[in-house]
């Protein structure tokens, strides 16, 4: 279903593609109009590095099967200096286990992994990759932007069928952070992969010792990297000292204080990864010119298939790259989970069954931050349970299906009652007893859109695990706030035992490309502003309440700017908080979404039961939205998955988060049914299944020890669904069956 006008070829120009290497064009009869290849504007110098498949490898950094599904870590020779290589390795590992359920009892090995063929067919494989890849900055000319671009092209890719599918990371991964979900899936196919971090990565800052990262991962002196660090704070050195004296052993990342809003240039970005695959493609593929010894440029995009794909903000950024795409650069889209934040919900409405979902659409920092004033509160609710009346715990970890945790000393279950009293006292819930003011908490974060009733079990796994560090960076993100402005009083620091900041660890440090997530990793959010002195926000004391409960009133603070108003009076707001509240909701409006995918096939999967970024707010209204802009023109198809939600690594029994095991299918399963039909489309001009609710089966079992998954438990995405499963779209309207 190639759209593209063919390009004008020299009858010898396919021979001349079937060679492995490159040949001179007067040996392979040449074509005249061909222009040079040249890298995209504002790229850097590129590194190029082959892999023998064996030794080291594309998919697994040598690896292999065995060694990703081992959750032992490759090691460092030098815990201080670990080489490149080194980096690169754990960086792999880290990655794919980040994303995928790894253990064989969740699919891994049978439905999914390095050594299940694009056919479905499972191996004794280890499913190395041989290969070359291609790393380089795109920027400006500051050195400030420095997106890290990254191609990895396998030596089986196919010149007669030339592909490339990108893998922009998803969350603030760095540029490996989709390795294991669309890399996987198109290395294996073939195709060359167009990653990137899209601005985000592992941008640390050591702001104490003033060390910054590399593009290879290294952590470097900021005068020593220059130009060259991944990024650096925007502070002088006067600026930095004085910071330090006050706020010491800080650091910052690159996502939250680049002071650049990343988010408004993903698709962009998307699309220079593209590009830069082009580029590299035909530094191995097309033939050379003989008046200059430079490779044509005869791999473009009338002759290659690009899917655009990825999972998290990695479909988002798909996604915003196809609606950007003027070039007819793109031919497919196929994601998972996407973060997508539709620009108007007027005209817009999301059903579900028969119920109006009042609170569809919103955008991420404004349910972010509603969600974590009153997620700890709802999170001890008696409704806070699947209805099998499994309840996973903070973490997952100690025994008893609702495991109680602490941190810094203060068990979290006694932090979140405070919370529930906090919100008493400002009116913010109601009830007298903790457990009437909890269950008031959870009735209104299901009134925000959280509807499924798996969403009430995963309240408090995702507020420890994930949920602050997201509220915190795309509020500072939003607003291009300095790491100097503490934004609502927070920070990011090491802490020790009590949750007082600390000195940082060098070990851990010199580790942070391989291991960070590009949030939080090597420290945690530290509340400025709690009584007594900065402490770790699980244990801040608000200066309001006099109570350790979460740092409340810094919470408060960042819904205050998303939405303008006071939270608790409703008053506008004054002064500096009105002009930072200004500041973050234009940054929210560069990065609403057109919804515009100018007719391409697109399919989105999305987990029901997703609830760091829920479909009421995502998927769902995204999907209502493009019908409303593209109308007859729009060819996206949209697949709910029953029991998928966002973390498919919280799901093993072992290393995951006790009962999401018994709950939860993976996802990932459904992202690569999603890459089969739109290449299917693409390739035999296969229709796309209609819309429809994938009614999965849960592993069942009891918390930790489910039984292993079976493909009874992940039906496929049906041909021809029965009318119950349908889901219907039409003029801005969605309904989605029960």
């Amino acid at each position: 279903m190639m759209t593209h006008a063919p390009y004008r070829r020299h009858p010898l120009w396919a021979a001349c593609l079937i060679l492995s290497v490159p040949v001179l064009v007067t040996a392979c009869g040449g074509d005249d109009d061909a222009p040079l290849n040249q890298l995209p504007a504002g790229f850097g110098t590129v590194s190029t590095q082959r892999y023998d498949g064996t030794s080291d490898d594309l998919l697994t950094a040598g690896l292999g099967r065995t060694g990703i599904g081992s959750s032992t870590a490759p090691a460092f020779a030098d815990a201080l200096n670990p080489t490149p290589p080194e980096l690169r390795r754990r960086a792999i590992h880290t990655n794919y286990r980040a994303l995928v359920d790894t253990s064989a009892a969740g699919g891994y090995g049978t439905l999914y992994g390095p050594n299940v063929a694009v056919d479905g067919s499972v191996s004794a494989s280890e499913g190395r990759i041989a290969g070359r890849e291609f790393i380089a900055y795109a920027d400006d000319g500051t050195g400030r932007k420095n997106v890290t671009m990254m191609v990895q092209l396998p030596d089986h890719f196919d010149p007669a069928r030339a592909c490339i599918v990108t893998a922009p990371s998803s969350g603030s991964r760095g540029v490996y952070g989709a390795i294991g979900t669309a890399g996987e899936w198109g290395l294996k196919r073939g195709c060359a992969v167009a990653y990137t971090d899209t601005g985000k990565g592992i941008g640390y800052h050591d702001l104490q010792g003033d060390r910054v990262n590399l593009i290879d991962g290294r952590l470097v002196p900021r005068a020593t990297a220059g130009n060259a660090a991944h990024f650096a704070a925007d502070l002088d050195a006067t600026a930095l000292a004085t910071f330090n004296a006050a706020f010491p052993n800080r650091f910052a990342y690159k996502h939250a204080h680049s002071q650049q809003n990343p988010e408004k240039d993903w698709g962009r970005n998307v699309l220079d990864s593209i590009r830069f695959a082009f580029w590299a493609i035909n530094e191995v593929h097309a033939p050379v010119d003989t008046a200059t010894g430079r490779h044509l440029r005869t791999y473009h995009a009338n002759n290659t298939t690009v899917i655009a794909s990825s999972v998290s903000n990695g479909g988002g950024e798909s996604l915003q790259a196809a609606e950007q795409d003027t070039e007819g650069l793109i031919d497919a889209v196929a994601v998972s989970e996407p973060n997508v934040q539709p620009r108007s919900m007027e005209g817009v409405t999301v059903t579900e069954g028969t119920r109006p979902v009042a609170q569809a659409g919103r955008p991420l920092a404004d349910y972010f931050t509603y969600r974590m004033i009153y997620e700890p509160c709802a999170a001890i609710a008696a409704g806070a349970q699947a209805p099998t009346g499994v309840r996973p715990g903070w973490l997952g970890l100690g025994t008893g299906p609702h495991a109680v945790n602490t941190v810094a000393g203060v068990p979290l279950e006694t932090m979140a009652a405070n919370r529930c009293q906090s919100l008493a006292d400002k009116g913010l819930v109601s009830g007298a007893t903790t457990a009437a003011q909890a269950d008031d908490a959870l009735a209104k974060m299901r009134a925000y859109g959280w509807t499924d009733p798996n969403h009430d079990a995963l309240h408090a796994s995702h507020y420890r695990l994930a949920d602050f560090y997201v509220a915190m960076s795309y509020v500072n993100a939003y607003g291009r706030f300095s790491v100097a402005d503490n934004v609502c009083g927070f920070s990011l620091a090491n802490v020790d035992a009590t949750g007082a900041v600390a000195a940082q660890l060098p070990a851990v440090q010199a580790g942070l490309f391989a291991t960070g997530n590009g949030l939080n990793t090597g420290g945690d959010v530290i509340y400025n502003d709690s009584v007594g002195g900065a402490r770790q926000y699980h244990v801040g004391v608000s200066p309001s309440t006099g109570r350790i409960d979460g740092s409340l009133d810094g919470l408060l603070c960042l819904h205050d700017l998303v939405k303008g108003v006071n939270t608790v009076t409703g008053a506008t707001l004054a002064g500096t908080a009105a002009a930072q509240s200004q500041r973050v909701r234009a940054g929210i409006a560069e990065v609403l979404m057109s919804g515009n995918l100018r007719g391409l096939p697109v399919v989105i999967v999305a987990g029901r039961s997703d609830t760091l970024l829920p479909v009421n707010h995502t998927a769902r209204p995204y999907v209502a939205f493009n019908s409303r802009v593209e109308g007859a023109r729009s060819a996206v198809r949209y697949y709910e998955v029953m029991n998928g939600q966002h973390f498919d690594a919280f799901n093993p029994a072992a290393g995951g988060v006790a009962g999401y095991d018994t709950l939860f299918v993976p996802m990932h399963h459904y992202m690569n049914q999603a890459l089969d039909l739109v290449w299917a489309h693409v390739h035999q001009k296969a229709p796309l299944p209609p819309s429809q609710v994938v009614r999965t089966v849960p592993r069942g079992g009891a918390p930790g020890a489910a039984p292993a998954i079976t493909p009874a438990n992940v039906p496929r995405i049906a041909a021809t669904p029965a009318g119950a499963d349908l889901i219907t779209v039409a003029s801005g309207g969605l309904t989605v069956p029960d």
